[in-house]
């Protein structure tokens, strides 16, 4: 299958409906080596995905050096490049050996500073440009301001816009695992694209409550990632053990993920491929973003979406109480 293109945001950008994610490239949870990490990239590529997503947070700037390696043997204009901001990456004064804290299995040499600023906006992007080789990203992301709402409303989106207005980035916005703050952001700023994480899946859509209606109302494109809510939905049948939102599954959201998974298999699909595919089945939603360590685990995300699931599928699970009312385009 050719990976269908989209238009994402408000500013003209056209690209792949599938993008690749970079936090597993900056040596998330496990070490990627560069090999690896370049033949993910590379793979997705040829593969016909467009899209590249990244941050300075993944891998403590890792995932945007191998990232800018990669994106500078290519035709910078054939790709669209996001990163995001949020975390300025400084040398750490309290090293003492070890690893990152944060989950990537990088040294703790180097550490975040979490700053949501005007000023540290701006030198964000400006880092992200000398680690991406580029002189232009196409999207910024505020990336994850949970606890920092105010300082991202008066600092980091007015920084952003400016950037924006003068032809710097193309678009912008914010990428969170929650969707009330991010629907807060749509009715107080003139951002034009979220990525949202885990809160429209196939396991759960507690977006359409919120985020899904607005954006669509107000053209907003929505970028879903963590679609297999952090792992529970990327195996055919979920183990025990799984993890779910970052650590592991309670007993009933796995028996839902174990239920999903038997009405998959009966119907000729698996779990993954839907799970991955579910998501675009609602108009606001414009691009499905699916990381990978390695060749094969791209070729892996590509069949993903070599079939397409129909309609009437989701409707059988609508049916049968496996989806919220509202999640479907249809």
């Amino acid at each position: 299958m050719t990976i269908p293109t989209v238009a994402l945001g408000q500013g003209g950008i056209v690209t792949s409906s599938l993008s690749f994610g970079g936090a597993v490239i900056g040596n998330l949870f496990t070490e990627v080596s560069d090999e690896q990490a370049e033949e993910a990239l590379s793979v997705s590529y040829e593969a016909g995905i467009r899209y590249f997503d990244t941050a300075p947070h993944y891998g403590l700037g890792l995932s945007e050096h191998r990232m800018g390696r990669f994106l500078s043997g290519l035709d910078r204009s054939s790709v669209t490049l996001s990163t995001k901001m949020g975390r300025l990456i400084r040398p750490n004064p309290n090293y003492a050996g070890g690893q990152d804290t944060q989950g990537f299995a990088v040294s703790g040499k180097l550490h975040r500073e979490v700053d949501y600023s005007y000023d540290a906006t701006m030198r964000s992007l400006e880092e992200s440009l000398e680690r991406l080789q580029t002189d232009y990203v196409d999207v910024v992301f505020v990336h994850d301001p949970d606890d920092h709402e105010a300082e991202a409303l008066e600092g980091a989106f007015p920084a952003l816009e400016k950037l924006r207005s003068e032809g710097v980035i193309r678009s912008y916005g914010a990428g969170m695992n929650q969707s009330a703050m991010l629907t807060r952001f749509i009715q107080r700023t003139d951002l034009d694209v979220v990525m949202l994480a885990g809160r429209f899946s196939l396991l759960e859509q507690p977006a359409l409550e919120d985020l899904l209606p607005l954006a669509q109302s107000k053209g907003i494109s929505v970028v879903a990632a963590g679609v297999f809510n952090s792992g529970i939905l990327a195996r055919e049948y979920p183990p025990d053990g799984s993890h779910y939102n970052y650590d592991i599954a309670p007993a009933d959201i796995l028996a839902k993920a174990r239920e999903l998974a038997r009405v998959c298999v009966e119907h000729g699909y698996s779990l993954p491929q839907v799970a991955a595919q579910f998501p675009l089945t609602h108009p606001a939603v414009s691009v499905v973003c699916l990381g990978a360590r390695n060749g094969d685990q791209a070729l892996r995300n590509a069949a993903l979406f070599d079939e397409l699931i129909p309609e009437q599928f989701y409707r059988d699970l609508l049916e049968q109480g496996l989806l919220s009312e509202g999640s479907l385009r249809y």
